[in-house]
This record gives structure tokens, C-alpha cells and sequence, in this order.
């Protein structure tokens, strides 16, 4: 079982991309895209074990996030799938799937619109979308203000975030009775029943490694959204939990009746968090398709 967490790739305008491998060095390879405030060692810390024997997943730290560089001007998320066709060619990797969940959604929608000849197949669980009316429904607080302010005061919003970065590494419990406001009492559930601020704090501290530059971006994605849905050529499964306020159902559906190929699930029950005891599951939808 493959566990190399540091690995390194300078792309050609100079910019450094770091990523991690998990599972099978043999498998088929899914390229996973971290969450926020997450990085590449996310797939590493979830309990039990999320991997499957066939496959192999490539965890690049997203820009800002852990040890990927962030150039302010030229970091965009429409350049992302050009970074990870570069990662793929130096592994020597022609097809492969993509996977994201909650911010990295959108990083995964990109590569589906940019670089649909070399997917097999993509999976997102709980994507952000595009924040407009229609997907404006049943929303944290918190996280419709984040949406909301940062494209209007980027400036702001960055200082705000190096705060939240510097918080969360040095005064954890703190953070995380701020952070649970943004979650649904299902979600705030099985955050205490997995203890997943045992096991997080590492991959979140890593996540945090520069500042919450990569989170300030993030922040700026939905409000600005850059994705033409209607024009993803390639296969996308789309799961969401209907008991989700932090990326909201509606969300979900507005993308699934955009995406032209997409297949739709929306789960009952289910929250946020639902991906660290079903991430097993979406992997092999990827794996086997229809």
C-alpha cells in the first residue's frame, strides 16, 4: 500500500505543486482534490481504510493549500487541469478520474470542462457551485457571508482569513467551536461520534501551512463562478446530502441539471461529512461507471 506524502513537481513557469500517492501504485489512478481548509494528506487521515485494492489516488495539495504555490494574477482555476495534465505526464499517466469533494468541487468541474479527452470519469460529493439566487437556499450563516463579502472586499476578506489560519494552528478547540456553526446538527453529529477533530488537525494545520491564501481564493469562487456547466463534455457523478447547510442541496441540483452528462444522487439524510465513511463507495462508481 503506497504512502509517499511529499512529492514534488516544478511546473514549467516555475510555480512548485506538491502531492501525495495512496492505495494501489498498480491501480487505476483517481486524481483526488482536497477540500477546504484540507490538503493532500486529508485522504491519509480518514479512519479505516477508504482505499480500494485496484486503485491508485494522486492527492495534489490544491494552490495555497499545504505546499502548492500561490501566485496571486496567475493561479486560476481555469489553469488548474493544465497543472494536472503536467502531474499526470511526469507519472506518465494518459486516463485517469478525478474526485472532489466541497471546495475542491470546483477544481474537478474545471478539468471536466478543460480536459474531458483524458478523463475515464469524474465524481464530486457536496461541490460548491455557483452562488446565485437559485442556489441561495438553506445556508450557514457564516458560509453565505464568507460568499457573500469576499468578492466585494478581497482585501478584507484575506486579512480575515490569515486570522482563521493563524487560529486554527495555535488555539484548535477555539476554531472548532467557531468552524461547527457552519455545520447541520447531522453533520455536528457525527463530527463527535468519528472524532474528527482527533484525526483532522494534521491535514487542517497543513492546509493552513500559508496563511488561508488558498482558502481566501476558494472564498472567491462561488460568487465569481468561472465554469460553463452546460459545456462539460465529459461524465460527472454528483452525490449530495440532503441534510447539508454547508454546501446546500440546491446547489447540487442547480449543477445537475446544467451538467449535461450527470448522474445524480442526493442522499437522505446525509450532511457534509457523509464522505468519511462512504468515500469507498464513490471511488468505485468511479472505478466500474454504469
Amino acid at each position: 500500500m503506497n504512502r509517499s506524502t511529499e512529492n514534488y513537481l516544478k511546473l514549467s513557469d516555475g510555480r512548485q505543486l506538491c502531492y501525495a500517492e495512496y492505495g494501489d501504485p498498480a491501480g487505476q489512478p483517481i486524481f483526488v482534490f482536497h477540500g477546504n481548509p484540507n490538503s493532500r494528506l486529508l485522504w491519509g487521515v480518514i479512519p479505516g481504510s477508504p482505499f480500494l485494492t485496484n486503485v491508485r489516488l494522486i492527492a495534489p495539495d490544491r494552490p495555497g493549500f499545504g505546499q502548492t504555490d500561490f501566485v496571486e494574477g496567475v493561479t486560476t482555476i481555469e489553469n488548474w487541469p493544465n497543472d494536472i495534465v503536467a502531474l499526470a505526464d511526469s507519472l506518465g499517466i494518459d486516463k485517469f478520474a478525478v474526485f472532489a469533494p466541497s471546495g475542491g468541487g470546483p477544481f474537478a468541474l474545471a478539468c471536466a470542462w478543460k480536459i474531458p479527452e483524458r478523463l475515464t470519469s469524474v465524481g464530486i460529493f457536496a461541490s460548491v457551485g455557483p452562488f446565485i439566487p437559485e442556489t441561495d437556499k438553506n445556508i450557514a450563516a457564516p458560509i453565505r457571508m464568507m460568499w457573500t463579502k469576499a468578492p466585494k472586499w478581497p482585501g478584507l476578506f484575506k486579512l480575515q482569513m490569515k486570522m482563521f489560519a493563524w487560529l486554527a494552528r495555535t488555539y484548535p478547540k477555539l476554531y472548532i467551536k467557531m468552524v461547527l456553526k457552519e455545520f447541520s446538527k447531522t453533520d455536528r453529529e457525527v463530527y463527535e461520534r468519528l472524532n474528527i477533530a482527533g484525526f483532522i488537525r494534521p491535514d487542517r494545520n497543513e492546509g493552513y501551512r500559508q496563511g488561508g491564501i488558498g482558502t481566501w481564493y476558494d472564498a472567491m469562487i462561488p460568487g465569481n463562478w468561472a465554469i460553463p456547466l452546460n459545456e462539460i463534455k465529459a461524465r460527472v457523478y454528483l452525490w449530495q446530502g440532503e441534510e447539508d447547510i454547508s454546501v446546500p442541496p440546491s446547489m447540487g441540483h442547480y449543477m445537475a441539471e446544467k451538467i449535461p452528462n450527470c448522474e445524480a444522487e442526493f442522499i437522505k439524510g446525509a450532511g457534509h461529512f457523509w464522505i468519511f465513511e462512504h468515500l469507498p463507495e464513490m471511488l468505485e462508481k468511479l472505478v466500474k461507471g454504469d
